[in-house]
């Protein structure tokens, strides 16, 4: 696809558009240069992500598990939102209604000065007690303790994340479908678009009528279902796509 002669589309109907939604995944945090800790370049010690990411694995061994998620926090917290986390942060200003759907954990959407996000797999950043289900939030790089302790009842503190085997947040993802289906365009952003159920909602969005917009550097189950989809870093196409769409707002104005 033509990044140029594309724009303008796109720019026509992202000014009409009342209600915009995203869905973001680990693609733009890469950008940023946080690993997607699975495969490869996830392997840490001897261990991979599918070993360590379950309830399981935490109860036999939660100092080993809370030892590679302080591991974890330690890169985040080294990391900065880029170019396309800060355009999605102005965009929250520039559309009457605009929510970001993120499956990403890190929490770098939200440094970048968002505000309207919802975390589809939970946020590294928050523990929460596995007894009260009582959640907190911790900065703490490195944690002070390991494992750590609920401070209000003493059982150990889970991380706020979405593990293997578990199931989504029934009410997050009731209103992200809802938010998805009632948008007037959507956006998939640095997403392989296979991990479900979030890889159904730009779906959901294009059967209700809504515009879908793909960025990703690679083609995608998604690809062949949205109106347009750009071969391109988030960080890189976004500012672009902003810019257009700036200069096109003032010549409307003007």
């Amino acid at each position: 696809m033509d990044v140029q002669s594309e724009l303008g589309p796109v720019c026509d109907i992202l000014l009409a558009a009342k209600s915009v939604c995203l869905l973001t995944g680990a693609g733009i945090s890469a950008e940023s240069g946080i690993p997607t800790f699975r495969g490869e370049e996830g392997l840490w010690k001897t261990y991979r992500a599918e070993q360590l990411a379950t309830f399981t694995a935490f109860i036999q061994d939660p100092k080993l598990v809370w030892e590679w998620y302080d591991w974890r926090r330690g890169i985040i917290a080294s990391k900065e939102p880029n170019a396309g986390h800060k355009v999605l942060a102005e965009w929250e200003e520039l559309f009457p209604h605009f929510t970001l759907i993120t499956q990403n954990i890190d929490g770098l959407h939200q440094r970048a000065g968002s505000k309207n996000v919802i975390e589809l797999h939970g946020n590294i950043w928050k523990n929460r007690c596995i007894d009260e289900d009582t959640i907190f939030e911790n900065h703490d790089v490195p944690l002070k303790e390991i494992p750590p302790h609920c401070d209000k009842c003493g059982a150990l503190l889970r991380p706020h994340v979405v593990w293997f085997g578990e199931s989504l947040d029934g009410s997050i993802l009731h209103k992200s479908f809802q938010l998805s289906s009632g948008c007037d365009v959507m956006f998939s952003i640095g997403t392989s678009a296979v991990v479900q159920p979030a890889a159904s909602l730009p779906l959901s969005a294009a059967e209700a009528g809504a515009k879908v917009i793909e960025i990703n550097p690679d083609p995608t189950p998604l690809t062949g279902s949205v109106d347009f989809s750009f071969r391109a870093k988030s960080g890189e196409f976004l500012p672009i796509l902003d810019e257009e769409l700036r200069r096109r707002t003032k010549q409307k104005k003007g």
